[in-house]
């Protein structure tokens, strides 16, 4: 990613609004999706380079960093050359603030950070996933494995950075605090140590595998629960799953964005559901009753007489459970009547003497209809 912009691997430009970036990001991420491209590397590079480019667009603080200062603002290996400290840039402390945090520490005994002094830790990156489910498995609740590309402790070196058989050293310019003083004048200034990057040790033999940074991209395997009634965009926070923390700081977190596919039969709006029913003439003229589908299973429905297009009919407690008090939403079963197609010569027959006989008393059989007649009558003799 070191020569990539975010904003061209997301396809945006800069100044994007935050939905042009969440739904680049949606997209990119379904077409790259490890399940979706199985053994394809490019697939997987790409789809690492989108996750880690929404990492930083889709945080105000982080993304701001990155437009100011590139990479460098948002880049671990950066950090001891005024970047902004850790992948997760702002999100992991304060990055290239801490020197006026450590300012504001020395002249107010220490109130701003708490007093505290040593080898400063970091929060690991928050990472994002989107999960495509079936309304099914949004309406009944499901389990299910992800597979999330992560960074993760090196298996070479455990997480140390060090070449395996060797060890840190105590940093020997800040004493391992993770800190230094400076004086200028009459005042004194304590900041990040340039050459631990506020870790209070160095690594003099690196990791060949990590390079020394202790961690490195892996995948990891989850599972994931999906509650009853969760709806399309929602998100599923998974505590300390994202990535690692630096110096012995706590694990980011993995939020993982649900999208719902759209389904053959219903049409989801809130906790409701809607599905179209068609009606043969007949059944539709002279009622009676028919099955139609619903979430749990196949029901039957009584059709009143005299049905007409368009007309809604209500199954209470057939939609969707509500996600905070599991009480279901209904189903409304939208009825239109499909006109018959492909009529034999008798068939055609059959209905024309039918529609004579309709239309001996058109204003009983056909309300409408002859509503309109009149209707249309009137305005051309007005």
């Amino acid at each position: 990613m070191a020569d990539l912009d975010y904003y061209e691997v997301l396809g945006l430009q800069r100044g994007a609004s935050e939905d042009e970036i969440k739904k680049a990001y949606r997209r990119l991420a379904m077409k790259y999706h490890p399940d979706r491209n199985n053994g394809n590397k490019e697939a997987e590079e790409k789809f690492k380079q989108v996750g880690e480019a929404y990492a930083i667009l889709s945080d105000p603080q982080k993304r701001a960093a990155y437009d100011r200062y590139g990479k460098a603002g948002v880049d671990p290996s950066a950090a001891g050359a005024g970047g902004f400290g850790g992948f997760g840039g702002f999100g992991e402390g304060m990055g290239g603030f801490e020197n006026f945090s450590d300012i504001f520490g020395e002249i107010f005994g220490g109130a701003a950070r708490g007093g505290r002094r040593g080898p400063q830790v970091f929060r690991g990156a928050d990472v994002s996933y989107s999960l495509e489910i079936t309304l099914e498995q949004a309406v009944n609740g499901a389990k299910t494995d992800i597979r999330v590309p992560v960074w993760d402790e090196c298996k070479t070196c455990h997480g140390t950075g060090c070449k395996p058989g060797t060890g840190k050293k105590t940093c020997p310019h800040c004493r391992g605090t993770g800190t230094i003083n400076m004086s200028n004048g009459f005042l004194q200034v304590q900041q990040t140590c340039p050459h631990c990057q506020g870790t209070g040790e160095i690594i003099s033999d690196p990791c060949p595998e990590c390079r020394g940074t202790g961690r490195t991209r892996s995948t990891k395997t989850l599972e994931i629960d999906i509650p009853r009634g969760i709806a399309n965009g929602q998100r599923i926070r998974l505590s300390g799953k994202g990535e690692p923390g630096r110096n012995g700081g706590p694990s980011g977190d993995l939020y993982v964005q649900i999208i719902i596919k759209e389904h053959d039969i219903f049409e989801r709006e809130g906790d409701d559901l809607h599905e179209d029913l068609p009606l043969s003439f007949a059944t539709a003229a002279l009622g009676g009753e028919v099955s139609v589908p619903t979430m749990d299973t196949e029901t039957r429905i009584t059709i009143p007489e005299g049905t007409q297009s368009g007309k809604v009919l209500r199954l209470r407690g057939k939609g969707v459970p509500n996600l905070r008090t599991g009480q279901k939403g209904d189903l409304y079963v939208h009825v239109y009547v499909e006109t018959p197609v492909n009529l034999s010569a008798k068939q055609k027959k059959l209905l024309k003497e039918f529609d004579e006989t309709l239309q001996e008393n058109a204003g009983k059989h056909s309300p409408r209809n002859q509503g309109f007649m009149d209707k249309m009558k009137r305005f051309f003799e007005s």
